[in-house]
């Protein structure tokens, strides 16, 4: 079966996705893979094999969870426009037992970059950092860490359509009221840009990377949501609770937190080197 695809379906798409109220870096997101599908089919008749060519095409251009991530954004499109016989299966990919050492940021880097960024006298990027991985919450998150949210000592965020209190542990309050004194802010986010509005995820990628040389750690570890997967692996080694963390970090899915707590598997080499059993 052949489909006609235009650009007022797609806005309709996006409209539709706001009235289910999406978080903006999930519109964002696909939008994005939208449009590329979009270009794609711009010569071409939109059937099932010129999805599948699609499908083929992205593992030219991208990684394998990327272009998962792509092919379920053309497959929601798909869905919403009633469009089913053209949703097309995604790549398999074998969960990986341990997760690879370049990748995984450990407590005492993450504690180099927080003193980098004193170094640097980026008190605001200092705290930044320090919040994201003290509360375990997503970058996309940090707008509801308001004044009024430190000094209740807990917030309350609403993403994806559903609502879950995030605590604000004593150390990092007393810090968040130090800079919300010194900066004297009244109300709303603590951390906004000087027109006001709340620190976007581009800014705090960007300003995190600066502080790799300094701090000695690698930029393949040193982005926003690695200190997630930080307060996540961190949590589970004291209450191995993986429950109580799914809760915590806002998960649906159990399976989504264990990708959370994949570690390089230093420690259980580590275990089996204590077991002693080659004589």
């Amino acid at each position: 079966m052949e489909r006609e695809l235009n650009k007022q379906q797609i806005r309709q798409f996006e409209a539709y996705l706001l009235s289910e109220e999406r978080s903006t870096a999930t519109m964002e997101k696909y939008m994005h893979d939208i449009r590329v599908f979009y270009e794609f089919m711009s010569d071409k008749i939109l059937n099932k094999t010129a999805v599948l060519a699609y499908k083929s095409n992205l593992l030219t251009k991208y990684a394998v969870t990327s272009a998962n991530s792509m092919i379920a954004a053309v497959n929601a499109f798909f869905r919403y426009l009633g469009w089913y016989e053209l949703c097309v299966k995604q790549y398999k990919i074998q969960k990986p037992a341990f997760c690879s050492e370049e990748k995984e940021l450990t407590k005492a880097e993450y504690i180099r970059l927080i003193e980098a960024a004193r170094r640097k006298g980026n008190g605001k990027l200092n705290l930044i950092i320090q919040t994201i991985c003290g509360s375990g919450i997503r970058v996309s998150e940090l707008q509801y860490i308001t004044v009024e949210a430190v000094k209740r000592g807990e917030a309350f965020v609403n993403c994806k359509g559903k609502s879950r209190r995030i605590f604000i542990v004593a150390a990092l309050r007393k810090r968040l009221l130090q800079y919300i004194k010194t900066q004297d802010i009244k109300s709303g986010a603590v951390f906004v840009t000087k027109n006001g509005k709340p620190v976007s995820r581009h800014n705090i990628w960007r300003d995190m990377k600066s502080l790799c040389q300094d701090a000695g750690v690698s930029p393949s570890k040193v982005f926003p949501h690695n200190l997630r997967h930080l307060f996540a692996r961190t949590f589970y080694g004291i209450e191995k609770d993986i429950a109580k963390l799914a809760d915590i970090l806002g998960h649906t899915s159990i399976n989504t937190t264990r990708i959370y707590i994949v570690t390089t598997g230093i420690e259980h080499k580590r275990k089996m080197e204590n077991m002693r059993l080659i004589i």
